[in-house]
C-alpha cells in the first residue's frame, strides 16, 4: 500500500447524501474524510445533470425537511439561477392545481452547485478525496474498519471508527457482506441542451433560468417512454452500466435526428450542450436494513422514526424514516444514506431523491458522531438516544410535529 490515514469518519461518495454526512461529522469536530469517483461532488444532481431540487413541503404550505436538506437547496442557487416559489406556503388543500404545485422547490445550475458544495465542505474543514475510487472495505471480523482507494498517489487504505455509505449502490456495505437488495430500471437520460429560439426569449427575460432548458428521453419514474420489449437495467455491473449510458445517449441521437429534420436551422438552432458524466439509474442496489422503510409508512406514526420526509410527487403524504433503515445487517461499524437505504416499492421511490438523500446524509452524520464519541457501533446505539441527539439538530422526527407546528 502506497498510503494509509487515519480519521474518525470516512465518507463514500459525494453526492447530496455523502455530502451532507460529511458537512454534519466535520462540523461536530470530526475528522471526516469525503471520497469521490469523479472530480464533482453532488453525484447525480450535478454530474448527473438532475437540476431540479424537489420539494422540502407537503404541498399544503408546511415545510417538512429542515436542517442540511434545506441549506443545501439554498446553495443550488447560490452562484447560479433558480428560485423558490414566493407563494408556496399559500398552498392549502382548497387551493388551486397551479398553487398546489408551487412548492418549496428549485431548479439549478449543476455547474453552479457544484461550486457551492465545494466552499461549504471546504469551509467545514472535510479532507475531499476526489478522483478515487472506492475499492473494497477492510474489515476486522465482522467489523468495518475502513475502505481501500485507489488513485493517481497509488492503492491506500482510508481507516475510520465509523464509515457511511452513500455511494448510491450500496457498494461498501455489499462488499462487506451485508444482504442487500436489487432493484432494475428503464431506460432513460436527462441532458441540457439550448436553442435559438430559447436564448432569443432568455434575452428579454430578468433571469437565466430558461437558459436551464433540459432534454428528457426514454422512460419516466413510472416506465411511460421505454422503449418497447427492451429490457430494464439493474445497474449493479459494468455491463449495465455502459449499456444503459450507451442506450440512452443513442436515444438522445434519434430525438436530435427527428428535431433537426424538421428544423430548417437544424444542428445550427437546437443541439446538446451537455451531457450526464454518470449514469442516471434511480434504483440499483440497496440494504437489508435492520428496519425496512415500507409502502405503509405515509402518515404513519412510527416510533422509531428519526426523520420525516414529503412526497415529491404529490401533495399531501409524510413519510417517517425508521432509524434501522440506515444500518445494515451483518456489518459493525456502517452506516448508509441516499437511495440505498433499507426501502421498498413506493417508499424507496419517495427516498431515493435529492432532499431526502441530504436528510439520510445529515442523520448519518448526527449517528456517526455519536458513535466515535461513545467508541460504539450503530446498532448498539438505542432509539431514544439517536432521536435526541435529532432532536439537538433542530429537526422533526414525526409528521405530528410538522402538522402540530402549523
Amino acid at each position: 500500500m502506497e498510503f494509509d490515514r487515519d480519521y474518525d469518519v470516512v465518507v463514500a461518495g459525494a453526492g447530496v447524501a455523502g455530502v451532507a454526512a460529511a458537512l454534519a461529522c466535520a462540523r461536530a469536530g470530526l475528522q471526516t474524510a469525503l471520497v469521490e469517483k469523479t472530480v464533482l461532488t453532488g453525484g447525480l444532481a450535478t454530474t448527473g445533470l438532475i437540476n431540479i431540487y424537489l420539494p422540502l413541503c407537503d404541498g399544503y404550505g408546511r415545510q417538512v425537511l429542515h436542517g442540511i436538506a434545506e441549506e443545501l437547496l439554498h446553495l443550488s442557487i447560490k452562484y447560479g439561477p433558480g428560485e423558490v416559489p414566493p407563494v408556496w406556503r399559500q398552498a392549502r388543500r382548497n387551493a388551486s392545481a397551479s398553487e398546489r404545485q408551487a412548492r418549496y422547490s428549485t431548479p439549478f445550475s449543476p455547474a453552479s452547485f457544484v461550486l457551492a458544495l465545494d466552499e461549504a465542505l471546504e469551509n467545514a474543514g472535510v479532507a475531499l478525496w476526489l478522483d478515487t475510487l472506492v475499492c473494497a472495505p477492510v474489515m476486522a471480523g465482522q467489523r468495518l474498519t475502513g475502505i481501500e482507494v485507489e488513485n493517481k498517489s497509488g492503492r491506500g487504505i482510508l481507516r475510520a471508527r465509523c464509515v457511511i455509505d452513500a455511494t448510491g449502490d450500496a457498494d461498501i456495505a455489499y462488499r462487506a457482506g451485508a444482504p442487500c437488495v436489487v432493484s432494475d430500471n428503464w431506460l432513460s437520460l436527462w441532458a441540457i441542451e439550448t436553442s435559438l429560439s430559447r436564448a432569443l426569449q432568455v434575452a428579454s427575460d430578468p433571469t437565466g433560468t430558461g437558459l436551464l432548458e433540459m432534454v428528457r428521453v426514454g422512460a419516466s419514474a413510472t416506465g411511460e417512454g421505454h422503449p418497447p420489449n427492451w429490457p430494464k437495467y439493474p445497474g449493479i455491473n459494468s455491463a449495465d452500466v455502459s449499456r444503459f449510458v450507451l442506450e440512452g445517449r443513442r436515444l438522445l441521437r434519434e430525438h436530435y435526428r427527428l428535431l433537426q429534420s424538421r428544423d430548417d436551422g437544424g444542428r445550427h438552432h437546437r443541439f446538446p450542450t451537455a451531457l450526464p458524466a454518470m449514469a442516471q439509474f434511480r434504483t440499483t442496489r440497496r440494504i437489508v436494513g435492520l428496519e425496512t422503510m415500507t409502502t405503509d409508512h405515509p402518515n404513519t406514526h412510527l416510533a422509531t422514526s428519526v426523520g420525516v420526509i414529503p412526497d415529491w410527487r404529490r401533495p399531501g403524504p409524510i413519510w417517517e424514516l425508521p432509524y434501522g433503515a440506515l444500518v445494515p445487517h451483518g456489518v459493525a461499524g456502517l452506516l448508509v444514506a441516499g437511495r440505498c437505504i433499507a426501502a421498498e416499492g413506493e417508499a424507496w421511490e419517495i427516498a431515493r431523491v435529492i432532499p431526502p438523500a441530504a436528510l439520510t446524509g445529515q442523520i448519518a452524520g448526527i449517528v456517526a458522531t455519536q458513535v466515535v464519541r461513545d467508541a460504539t457501533d450503530p446498532e448498539a446505539l438505542t432509539v431514544p438516544q439517536v432521536q435526541a441527539a435529532i432532536k439537538d439538530a433542530n429537526l422533526p422526527l414525526h409528521a405530528a410535529d410538522i402538522i402540530d407546528s402549523h
